[in-house]
């Protein structure tokens, strides 16, 4: 099998704050279906399995691109973990929006870091883990450059899970700090992003951005899943009746991943959604 070649890159989104991503794919100079791969809450591109996941797209004839959000807590100097707990504070869904609005252009761009000759502009896919399942339905929503998509343990709305009360306070100190398991890390989460949300709801609804949505879906949901409850996935179906859906029963919500991952394989539920992605991702070509 022919070895795959991986490229580093920075993008430089409308917003001012940079971001890391690179692209996996076997450069044999023919033009190959490009796939975005974003992470959730908490992630960043080189979490877990996520280098392996790129290198078995790669092996199969995509160019695998994945990237850090600009405001994820990672930097440019260190994207190694997350560690700008202020500019993940200050992260919100706009500003994710934007940084995909940015890689598809550059993805475009002949001048870019990419080679266009390894590229098919015709077929671009997404794909979502967990948040970044919403931010792909949202960007697919609006973007006509998206061929179809696939969300991975999406979240089916973003504010489902702010309760009143919560909110008051939230609102009042102007912050709330969220607990990373892995790190132990507190992680701040500024008010804006309520704000935010609610300035531009009609653009952050995941509801509504699903039934408009044009371009095929393919839900792909653990039925082991801690985080997010396999209803979602079943709300996201409700909402667009012609999407396709998948729930695997061995997979939780990071689908066997976890960070540090030391295995040379992918772990089984990862590879399972990766082929079912795969498969209908060639379908929708």
């Amino acid at each position: 099998m022919a070895e795959s070649t991986k490229v580093d890159f920075v993008v430089y989104p409308a917003h001012g704050r940079p971001f890391t991503a690179d692209a996996t794919f076997v450069a044999d100079g023919q033009p190959k279906p490009i796939v975005i791969f974003t992470h959730g809450f908490k992630g960043f591109k080189d979490w877990g399995h996520f280098n392996l996941l790129a290198r078995y797209f790669a092996e199969r004839g995509f160019l695998f691109v994945k990237f850090n959000f600009s405001y994820n807590g990672t930097t440019l100097e260190d994207y190694s973990d997350v560690h700008d707990l202020e500019a993940f504070g200050q992260n919100n869904f706009s500003l994710e929006l934007d940084d995909l609005h940015a890689l598809l252009d550059l993805v475009h761009d002949a001048q870019g870091p990419l080679p266009q000759k390894e590229l098919d502009h015709k077929r671009i896919y997404l794909i979502g883990h967990s948040r970044g399942g919403g931010s792909v339905i949202l960007k697919a929503a609006e973007d006509e450059r998206v061929t179809a998509l696939a969300t991975w343990a999406a979240v089916s709305d973003f504010d489902q899970r702010w309760d009143e009360l919560q909110m008051q306070q939230w609102k009042q100190d102007g912050v709330q700090w969220v607990l990373n398991g892995r790190t132990g890390q507190k992680m701040p989460l500024y008010y804006q992003i309520v704000e935010d949300f609610y300035a531009n709801r009609d653009r952050l609804e995941v509801p509504k951005a699903v039934r408009k949505l044009k371009q095929p879906l393919l839900i792909l949901h653990g039925e082991q899943d801690e985080t997010l409850p396999v209803q979602m996935a079943h709300d996201l179906k409700s909402w667009k009746p012609d999407a396709e859906i998948a729930l695997l029963p061995e997979a939780d919500h990071s689908f066997g991943g976890k960070h540090p991952y030391e295995l040379e394989e992918l772990p089984s539920p990862a590879r399972t959604a990766a082929d079912l992605s795969i498969a209908f991702f060639q379908k929708h070509g």
